[in-house]
């Protein structure tokens, strides 16, 4: 098994499931079948392992052969969440290669509750989940079991975007993160997948052949039906949401 390239590390709820499908669709691209490997973030991870233990874990997520000179790469998403995570895989490759999708704290939170409502994992009504979440993750930072709170009720916690690229930049060089407004996939999922291929060295011929399905379709009511719900959310993600203006913004700018 060959060493892992490249990782679209996050952020949940961004449109990392589409980002990879479209992805695994290009020629000279292996990513796990089930697109998110989990492999740093997995209850049972060794801080000792070595790079061939870390491989071997990787191996039975990649139906191709260890020699088929492929670009490997994992979906996800809740590597950029942790300090932890991210220390992990810079350790396993100082090379590695992140692309991060960032959306709007406040719509992304809102999304992921409606997820883990459907999943049956979250019980509260929204309005409880959001003001009690701090509450909720106490003495759970560094819990990595399926089960705990930080995976499922860290609604606001995961819009934090300047404090996870502050640590992702700790560890590696700007040169090798490339950040995504997740509504230029929406809006053009074709160019932002040329720019992806070109950010991991890979030639982009064939993006204008693959079909592009719609990301972000969820089936609940959306937050803008729920005006009180989302002045709520917003005030509790304020400091987030301006962040977020700002680096989307200069995103935007290039």
């Amino acid at each position: 098994m060959p060493r892992v390239r490249f990782v679209i590390g996050g952020v949940q709820k961004a449109g990392t499931t589409a980002l990879a499908q479209y992805l695994a669709a290009m020629p000279g691209v292996a990513l796990p079948g089930g697109k998110e490997a989990h492999v740093f973030d997995a209850p049972d991870f060794e801080e000792s392992w070595r790079v061939d233990e870390i491989n071997a874990r990787y191996a039975g997520h990649f139906s191709q052969s260890p020699d088929s000179g492929l670009l490997h790469g994992d979906a996800t998403p809740i590597y950029v969440f942790h300090p932890r995570l991210v220390a992990r895989i810079a350790r396993y490759n100082p090379a590695m290669r992140w692309v991060i999708l960032l959306r709007d704290p406040v719509e992304r939170a809102y999304s992921q509750y409606c997820m883990e409502r459907a999943r049956g994992d979250e019980h509260w009504p929204a309005w409880a989940a959001f003001l009690f979440e701090r509450w909720r993750l106490r003495g759970h930072g560094d819990n990595f079991s399926h089960g705990s709170p930080l995976r499922h009720y860290s609604y606001r916690a995961r819009g934090d975007y300047a404090r996870q690229l502050r640590v992702l930049y700790q560890h590696f060089p700007h040169n090798q993160v490339l950040l995504i407004d997740n509504r230029a996939l929406a809006e053009n999922p074709q160019a932002v997948t040329a720019q992806v291929c070109h950010f991991l060295g890979l030639p982009a011929q064939g993006v204008d052949t693959l079909r592009f399905a719609r990301v972000f379709e969820g089936q609940y009511q959306s937050l803008g039906e729920r005006p009180w719900l989302a002045w709520l959310l917003r005030w509790l993600l304020r400091r987030e949401v301006r962040h977020a203006r700002a680096i989307l913004a200069s995103l935007n700018r290039r």
